[in-house]
């Protein structure tokens, strides 16, 4: 790690360089994404770093944990990785980790992965998410060319938690602070209030999956968008660890397939 700031009360941007990412590229997606492994507290692994080995070698509850989070920024020049975590308190492991982080400091990471990017042929951008998402939107604006139109609605803890994105001049940015409302209820108040532009719409929706579902079910169904032109999941479900998320989710989506269809 090269570099740890905080950007705003709830999260902190790190910056990762070295020659771990001599073999590191993108490709081109806004919501590309790594899995950061955290060792369990006490556990040490050899040295070179090999997880299938720890995986056949070591009990299960030996093997790091994985954290997914969004690509802020690649910057292949100078080979700086840049990755922003939502920090409340001590809650969780990512963030926790982040918050104490110090310049020097070793951060293992598969991936990356990725399967979005903003249409150029749509005629405009739905960008919708809380801050688990906001890395994602905010590369996909400033990707967007100038000219683009966007409606773009990032649900934060509070105003000081608003960060300054590149956006251009066609994209509309409407950041919504919970101040205490429950989590995903701004976000979906201003998809379901929002006149929706004449012509064909490219949309990113994600965050926490109850709100996200929602949201799903009024843009399928209400607003009759084609599930091709829809980039949607949960990131995360509030309640629930990232692990127990994991194990549940595709059971979870096809649930929601289910309820769309019989719609």
């Amino acid at each position: 790690m090269v570099r740890a700031e905080r950007i705003a009360p709830h999260m902190v941007r790190i910056v990762l360089g070295g020659d771990g990412l001599d073999a590191f590229a993108t490709s081109g997606l806004t919501d590309h994404y790594v899995k950061i492994l955290f060792a369990p507290e006490g556990v040490t692994y050899p040295e070179p770093f090999d997880l299938e080995r720890i995986r056949e070698e070591l009990p299960r509850d030996q093997w790091p944990a994985q954290r997914t989070y969004t690509v802020r920024a690649w910057n292949p020049v100078q080979r700086e990785l840049t990755i922003d975590f939502v920090v409340h308190g001590d809650e969780g492991l990512a963030g926790p980790w982040a918050a104490r982080a110090r310049v020097g400091e070793t951060v293992r990471f598969l991936g990356p992965g990725g399967g979005y990017a903003p249409d150029p042929a749509a005629d405009w951008h739905l960008l919708v998410g809380d801050e688990s998402a906001l890395p994602a939107i905010a590369a996909a604006l400033e990707g967007l060319p100038e000219g683009a139109v966007a409606h773009a609605f990032i649900e934060v803890d509070g105003e000081d938690d608003e960060l300054k994105i590149a956006a251009p001049a066609g994209a509309e940015v409407r950041w919504l602070p919970r101040r205490g409302r429950p989590v995903g209820q701004a976000l979906v108040e201003a998809v379901r209030g929002l006149d929706f532009p004449e012509g064909t719409v490219h949309a990113f929706v994600h965050g926490e999956a109850g709100a996200v579902r929602e949201l799903r079910r009024h843009l399928r169904t209400e607003r009759g968008i084609p599930l091709e032109r829809l980039s949607i999941s949960g990131y995360w479900r509030l309640g629930k660890s990232d692990e127990a998320w994991r194990a549940v989710k595709r059971e979870w989506n096809a649930q929601v397939e289910r309820e769309e269809q019989s719609a």
